[in-house]
């Protein structure tokens, strides 16, 4: 019995080893996420993990199954990571959006995933939209594209941001039926602490890994302005509750000191925008360690109603003061580009990186938005869809998220605007999905 016992482990170990897959990367300069220093060394990757870094040979298996690629010497970093984006919700302008099928938004949000991917963004944390079945598409390698953090549906209160009714929608509560919005899984208006918990739920069940809300009004949208606060304390406690029960965190939709105040209250783990937050309430974050995800944003377009046009140069009048406090008091920051309705904006994704030089040097700006970007995902707990490796980072026991660049990014971040043409290998999970290194 004990024989056959050992037979049946070493053919299992056998079987398990053939299976598996491995890429070596000889001749890199490794620049890792976490240390402005680079080295020269080679990388393997077994399957989608990195198993060994070595400025010596590294000995491969003899199986023939491992796939070596001569690095030539250039740049290797970690996968960029966009930490607020609406991967549903840019597809199309907002009145098209509210039109489309699931089956067209569906297929609309391969065809974006697979242009982030090849702009290098391997992982994104989705703050917003029916995400759940592109994710499982990108996961199983079904269609290319980045990992997703999904938040579902955002929690709004009636007349807050994420109330995205039509002028002729009235509210289900006097008469109107469930919003186009509500049905599409795009946002839920949810009012009062059973309201509130009803919608955490929901989206836990389908499948978030952190929970998005709207504590405070919008610079794009009409119908609620800047400075109101949303959502009591109570509510706000309630759904922090709730994600909490499942291991992980609320995230707010915020621009004002009175709504991250009584958010941090409240238990939330990271604030969304806060461009308009004053001295005091930055320390604040400082002090109990709040993660502050900014944006640069761009001015509203021409066509957008004045009411919009306003509000939006509020929020990017309040950038610059927002990036230098936050550094001052070395709060930890996040980035995102967040796009919404404009599908064109989304192109804009890697040279909005590049905004990032008014504030930090090109080592923290390459470290932002690798390693310190996949800090939050920390938050998420067992929630973490990505357990088995880090992100962000290159070393052993990350996931194998690459970039081999054409030119030192140290030296010359602009390279990370134009990735067609400096991306010359994309690696996510394992999977090469660009290769002009290799003529």
């Amino acid at each position: 019995m004990k024989k056959l016992v050992t037979t049946i482990l070493i053919l299992s170990s056998y079987l398990s080893l053939a299976q598996s897959s491995w890429v070596l990367i000889n001749n890199v300069q490794i620049l890792n996420g976490k240390d402005e220093k680079s080295v020269l060394a080679n990388v393997l990757v077994t399957d989608n993990i990195i198993t060994k870094i070595s400025t010596g040979p590294i000995m491969t298996n003899k199986s023939g199954n491992t796939k070596i690629i001569d690095g030539k010497g250039k740049y290797l970093i970690p996968g960029l990571i966009d930490n607020h984006v609406h991967l549903a919700m840019n597809t199309a302008p907002q009145e098209v959006l509210l039109t489309l099928s699931m089956a067209s938004l569906d297929s609309l949000q391969r065809i974006e995933g697979n242009k982030m991917l090849l702009r290098g963004f391997t992982t994104i944390r989705d703050l917003g939209g029916p995400v759940f079945t592109a994710k499982k598409d990108f996961d199983k390698g079904t269609f290319p594209g980045p990992r997703i953090y999904p938040s579902g549906a955002m929690i709004s209160q009636t007349s807050g941001h994420g109330d995205a009714r039509m002028p002729y929608e009235k509210s289900k509560h006097y008469g109107g039926e469930v919003s186009k919005a509500e049905l599409m899984g795009v946002s839920y208006i949810a009012d009062g602490v059973p309201e509130v918990l009803n919608a955490v739920r929901e989206s836990l069940r389908s499948g978030a890994s952190q929970i998005k809300v709207h504590a405070g009004g919008g610079a794009a949208t009409l119908y609620d302005p800047l400075d109101v606060s949303q959502y009591t304390f109570e509510e706000l406690k309630a759904a922090v509750d709730a994600a909490e029960d499942w291991g992980t965190y609320v995230c707010v939709h915020a621009y004002t000191s009175r709504a991250v105040k009584r958010s941090i209250e409240a238990g939330v783990k990271v604030i969304e925008h806060g461009q308009l937050l004053d001295d005091e309430t930055l320390k604040l974050m400082a002090d109990k360690g709040i993660f502050l995800s900014l944006q640069a944003l761009d001015p509203a377009p021409p066509q957008a109603p004045e009411t919009v046009k306003v509000k939006k140069q509020q929020v990017i009048d309040g950038t610059d003061l927002a990036f230098r406090t936050a550094k001052k008091y070395n709060i930890k920051i996040l980035w995102g580009t967040d796009y919404l309705f404009d599908p064109k904006s989304a192109a804009r994704q890697s040279t909005d990186i590049l905004k990032l030089k008014k504030w930090f040097t090109p080592f923290e700006m390459l470290k932002l938005i690798t390693y310190d970007n996949a800090k939050v995902f920390e938050l998420s707990g067992e929630r973490n869809p990505y357990q088995k490796g880090k992100l962000g980072e290159i070393s052993e026991g990350a996931y194998a998220d690459m970039i081999l660049v054409d030119g030192n990014p140290m030296k010359n971040i602009d390279l990370l605007a134009s990735p067609e043409k400096n991306f010359v290998l994309i690696m996510k999970d394992g999977v090469i999905y660009k290769n002009t290194i290799v003529k």
